[in-house]
């Protein structure tokens, strides 16, 4: 229980840093300026910090229940396809809707779906790297 409970604040840390470094970069602010009248002033820090503290525990608990059912060998392998998987329900079909139903330039979406996958891949790796299985 202790391994759940470190492994998923390391995560949940993790996912909120990472959201840090791909959102609030001048790059993502450029591209991202089409949302501007929609966007909110400012970040509800406490909040987001939850928020992510809450997604670090969700990912790593759906990750223990399908582990068995996850291709290879070692915890990295299935974390690595676990973060596969996560990266295709969370980041490809939001930017595939966004892309559908939004004004928003092809190098957004590009943006959102390849950082998406590397820290999708990271956070997989964290998890799979770290939690124990048996």
């Amino acid at each position: 229980m202790l391994n759940y409970v470190l492994v998923s604040i390391s995560a949940g840390i993790l996912f909120g840093v990472m959201d840090g470094l791909i959102n609030a970069n001048p790059l993502a602010q450029s591209l991202m300026s089409v949302y501007a009248p929609v966007a909110r002033d400012g970040v509800n820090v406490p909040v987001g910090i939850a928020i992510d503290l809450f997604y670090g525990f969700a990912m790593t608990a759906i990750f223990m229940l399908l582990a068995p059912a996850i291709p290879g060998e070692s915890g990295l392998i299935k974390g690595l396809f676990y973060g596969l998987g996560v990266w295709f329900f969370r980041v490809v079909m939001s930017a595939a809707s966004a892309w559908m139903m939004h004004r928003v330039s092809g190098a957004l979406v590009g943006y959102q779906l390849a950082t998406g996958l590397i820290e999708m891949l990271v956070i997989g790796a964290l998890i799979g790297g770290l939690i124990r299985l048996s």
